[in-house]
Order: structure tokens, then sequence, then C-alpha cells
């Protein structure tokens, strides 16, 4: 049986307030179900539950969970730039302004904290390095063939997208600082497990993901973390990626 005690400590821990003031009952559901049940689940530290919700509510566009969970993850002591990295990392799969109104809400919610801005850029590429170093990144993740044969037989007329894959999704986000690869390409899974209808991408990035050291065990422990924030649906539709591309 779940402890409801500690469910309530961890949420009072990581909370600034109620979560739906306004339906108290439908609140102790989700406290209970979300601290005493799914929180208590698995061995992932702290801020990586936080980064993980981070990332799920810019993708859902769900601002006053996001703005929750920026609060717990400060609260779980992770660094301000992991939480801008983590929403930086979504930009090339939601887009532009979804990402623009995730920043508005931790900006605001590092202002309330004290937090100095703009932080420190963690970008490494310039104009003459972009493309490269996201193909490097792109090839460790997927295989250096792989990413080659990408280039070298597509079409003429889509050839400029396999450019803005290597220059802009991996040279503009993937080679910068505040979070490594493995953590990067966890998130990813996330992000498009989150989405739904992305299921060859998702077999992809889970494939990925066991390329650069992430574990099964692993995924199935992050895709429990998301479940209360994105059904049951798109959480079987990942579990059932996960099984059919890494064999127990």
């Amino acid at each position: 049986m779940r402890d409801i005690q500690k469910a309530n400590e961890l949420f009072n821990q990581l909370q600034k307030e109620h979560i739906c003031p306004h339906d108290l009952e439908f609140e102790d559901i989700m406290i209970h179900y979300i601290y005493g049940d799914v929180y208590q689940h698995g061995n992932l530290e702290l801020g990586l539950r936080e980064l993980i919700l981070i990332v799920v509510n810019t993708t859902n566009m769900c601002l006053k969970a996001l703005e929750e969970h920026v609060y717990s993850a400060l609260k779980a002591e992770v660094r301000s730039v992991e939480i801008k990295e983590a929403v930086y990392q979504c930009t090339p799969y939601i887009g532009l302004g979804k990402v623009e109104e995730a920043l508005d809400v931790v900006h605001k919610v590092f202002k309330e904290n004290q937090i100095s801005l703009p932080l420190e850029s963690q970008s490494t590429v310039d104009e003459n390095t972009r493309f490269q170093a996201g193909f490097d990144v792109q090839s460790e993740a997927f295989g250096r063939e792989n990413i080659q044969a990408n280039h070298d037989h597509a079409p003429q007329e889509l050839k400029h997208i396999q450019d803005y894959l290597s220059a802009y999704c991996f040279g503009d986000f993937y080679t910068r600082k505040g979070l490594d690869l493995k953590t990067r390409e966890l998130l990813t899974f996330v992000i498009l497990a989150t989405l739904g209808g992305c299921e060859n991408q998702l077999r992809a990035h889970t494939a990925a993901n066991i390329t650069v050291g992430n574990t099964r065990n692993l995924l199935i422990d992050v895709i429990t973390q998301c479940q209360p924030y994105i059904g049951f649906p798109r959480t079987l539709n990942a579990i059932n990626i996960i099984n059919e591309i890494i064999k127990e």
C-alpha cells in the first residue's frame, strides 16, 4: 500500500502551492498518485524527474504545470542552466512558438528566485563548425555510416532537410554545454513520446538511447514518470516501441 503521508510530504517539499485549489478532491487524487506511486517507482534522481516533467509540460504547452515543475526543479537543486537547456532541447521537435512561451515561464520563475539573467551561453559552435560538429554528434547516436548515407541518398530536393538536421537540430542544440548527450537523448525520447504520432522517430531515438548508454530499465522508469502527464495511450505506445527495439 502506498504511503499517503510520504506523498504529501514530497508534494509539500517540491511544490509552492496547490495544483488545483478549486477542486481539492481532484488534487488529492493526483498528489497521491503522482507522489505516492509514480515518484516512488524506479531509481531516477529527483532532479532528473523534474527535468523530464519540464520537457513534458513544455511539449504539451501546459504552462501552469511547467511553472510548478521549474520551481520543483530548483528545490531539487537542478541548476538553472540545466533547466534552460532542457527547454532548448525541445526546439527542433516542437517548434519555435512553444519554446518561446515556455522560456517566458522559465525566466519568470528564475527572476522570482533571484537568478540573474541572461544565463551564460552554452553554445560551442559557430557558422564554420556547426554542421560538422552536428554531424559528429548525430553520428555518435545513430552511426556515422547511417548519417552519411542519409546525406548521400537524399533526393536533390530534400538534401537541405538532411543538412538542417545535422547543422540545426544536432549542431545548434545537441552540441551545447549544460547537458550531456545521454541526457539530451533521454529528453528527446520524452519529447517524442509526449507528442505522440512520431512512432518512426521514437523508434530511432529509442535505439539511439541504447547506443549512447541509456538502458531499457531507465527508459521504462522515464516513461513511467511521464504517465500522469501524457496519459496511458501514449505511455503504452512508448512501452511497445521500447519492447520492439530492445529485447529483454
